[in-house]
């Protein structure tokens, strides 16, 4: 079953792998530069990057998050719904083969071969990228790069990538089993997919480990400070904490209670033609803070990388368990 398997998926592995050793071997002629000049630029890499290497590093970035969603829709998708859609299965059931080793035998190696390709697609990204990522965690300044663990970058490093790709894979290969058509399998396993990616950063991630919180004053001189929505909402920048992941900010009241940026701060940056000067900005912003307002930032600290890596993918492969579960039972009473 093994090889039958192998056999019948073994182009679309070959075409991704491929694309993988292209990949790696760019990487590798252009990582070595990168993390000497690291070694004498420190944190100001980020102003000496090369335009290529600037390219190179989305480019590493969009194949690492492409990967599982190819992944879900070209190998787990076609993997059984193409089989039924056929009729195929029929021949190896026939065949003394149990409905659940055949099963195990497409998801285990598909998966296997999932977190493979994109476990050496990380870990090629993630080695040359680290030179530019120790520089922005360590407090190189640019709006160029993103810290590891931005939301777009975080899940282009480490080993979530893996949890990534196995649970694509399995999600591809749940839907195939229940539409029993490969193109509507694809396609929808790929907007399911995306809704996941989009879901778990945007509500779960931030809860996954323990969060810092600081108050920033709204002054002149202080942390950088931001207005969005017409001066309804301030954003402070935390510069002094290098790589973190701001979650969530409010501002506070002199009472200490989270409260609506009062009207008066708008009216304060009114002129009758074109944005407020500096001068001016800086201004309403003391006015403000002497009426005690302040900013209350929560965010993750660089150094929770790592444990919100673990976590997620713990997440992640517990999902693809979830669904590993729910193939077996679905072969075994809804597949005739």
């Amino acid at each position: 079953m093994i090889w039958l398997t192998w056999r019948q998926f073994r182009t679309q592995a070959a075409v991704l792998f491929a694309a993988v050793a292209v990949l790696a071997a760019a990487l590798a002629v252009t990582g070595p530069h990168l993390s000497d000049l690291h070694r004498t630029a420190g944190s100001s890499l980020v102003d000496q990057v090369s335009g290529s290497d600037q390219t190179l590093y989305y480019s590493g970035l969009l194949a690492v998050l492409a990967v599982p969603a190819v992944i879900g829709m070209f190998w787990g998708a076609p993997l059984i719904a193409r089989e039924l859609e056929t009729g195929t299965h029929y021949l190896a059931w026939n065949q003394g083969v149990t409905r659940t080793r055949w099963l195990a035998a497409k998801l285990g190696l598909g998966a296997a071969a999932s977190m493979t390709a994109a476990g050496l697609t990380s870990l090629a990204v993630s080695w040359w990228s680290s030179p530019i990522d120790r520089a922005v965690d360590g407090g190189g300044a640019t709006d160029t790069y993103f810290a590891r663990l931005d939301p777009v970058a975080f899940a282009a490093r480490g080993v979530v990538p893996m949890a990534h790709a196995a649970f694509a894979f399995v999600l591809g290969v749940a839907l195939g089993l229940v539409i029993r058509r490969t193109l509507p399998a694809m396609a929808t396993t790929f907007a399911l997919y995306a809704a996941v990616q989009i879901a778990v950063p945007t509500w779960i991630r931030a809860h996954l480990a323990a969060t810092d919180r600081t108050t920033v004053p709204i002054e002149p001189g202080g942390a950088p400070l931001s207005i969005q929505d017409g001066a309804k909402e301030i954003v402070a920048h935390l510069e002094e904490v290098p790589g973190a992941w701001v979650t969530s900010q409010q501002t506070l009241n002199a009472a200490g209670q989270p409260a609506a940026v009062p009207s008066s701060f708008a009216d304060c940056l009114r002129t009758e033609s074109g944005p407020p000067a500096l001068d001016q900005v800086e201004r309403c912003f003391a006015d403000l803070g002497s009426l005690g307002y302040r900013q209350q930032v929560t965010y993750q600290p660089a150094g929770n990388f790592w444990v919100l890596q673990w976590v997620e993918t713990g997440l992640y492969l517990g999902l693809a368990l979830a669904l590993t579960g729910f193939c077996v039972r679905w072969i075994r009473r809804r597949v005739t």
